[in-house]
């Protein structure tokens, strides 16, 4: 069974990009250690620094469902606010 891939584009103000990224490395480490987190790695856009994106691989949706609503992540959700112009989630499967 393949993991499932998540792919999470975050678009910063342009005047709180380095907020923003100093906020989502928070999660890194918390995250890496969640039931289910095979990978979590937080990339920026060399051409457009308001633009992060999280490559996500978990065993299972309900162990990314559980991480969703974990309190790091809501505590993310609430210090960005107002910060973050667009996020946009990709739930993908590996084709082999």
């Amino acid at each position: 069974m393949s993991h499932l891939t998540i792919v999470a584009h975050i678009h910063a103000e342009p005047d709180r990009a380095d907020f923003v990224r100093a906020e989502a490395e928070k999660l890194v480490p918390i995250t890496l250690k969640e039931a289910g987190c095979v990978q979590y790695d937080l990339h920026r856009d060399h051409e457009d620094p308001v633009h992060f994106m999280f490559y996500e691989n978990w065993e299972s949706r309900e162990l990314w469902q559980a991480h969703m609503n974990a309190p790091h992540l809501k505590a993310f959700q609430e210090a960005t606010d107002g910060a973050v112009a667009e996020l946009k989630l990709y739930e993908m499967s590996r084709v082999d």
